[in-house]
């Protein structure tokens, strides 16, 4: 049975409780470009949200969870979206709190879903979307294998100005 869980971090499905959690992240107006949100989130909207968060991936095609510290304090999100089963393949997203970034819980998140998509889901690969100019993220991703595939010109307008976005991609060769 794999393990969702690491040296310092588990990452666990959304319950109720967080609710404050998800309405700080997804109503922070400096992250909407990265989920092209346009408006915030009413409370009601991200309760009937966390009421359908159970749904397994095979039906809802996405699936988020909580990066959790071991002692329960929720500190970011990490995301499977766009799930094709028939196709094995899926897009991977990480989310981290800016006070708890450089600290080592984006690589073991990361880590742990990669095993969880790889021999759980028995995904064929991963993709992930980055703005070029987030070093951080790009060499985090870098380094467990994903590879730069393609460069989306202008793909993001944010504070005035357009972003290009890199699409990364890792193909798991263990079939």
């Amino acid at each position: 049975m794999i393990k969702l869980k690491s040296k310092h971090i588990l990452l666990r499905a959304l319950v109720p409780d967080d609710l404050d959690f998800l309405d700080l992240v997804e109503n922070d107006e400096n992250l909407w470009y990265l989920s092209d949100t346009l408006q915030p989130f009413s409370r009601e909207v991200l309760k009937e949200y966390l009421a359908h968060a159970h749904k397994d991936i095979y039906e809802a095609k996405q699936m988020r969870l909580v990066i959790a510290l071991h002692n329960k304090q929720p500190i970011g999100f990490i995301d499977l979206y766009g799930f094709d089963p028939k196709n094995k393949r899926a897009g991977l997203g990480v989310l981290i709190l800016e006070n708890y970034q450089s600290k080592g819980y984006g690589t073991e998140a990361l880590q742990l879903m990669l095993d969880y998509a790889f021999d759980v889901l028995d995904l064929h690969q991963l993709s992930a979307s980055i703005i070029e100019d987030n070093y951080r993220s790009l060499k985090l991703f870098q380094r467990f294998g994903f590879q730069i595939v393609g460069l989306k010109k202008d793909w993001r307008y944010n504070l005035g100005s357009f972003q290009n976005e890199y699409l990364l991609q890792k193909i798991n060769h263990v079939h």
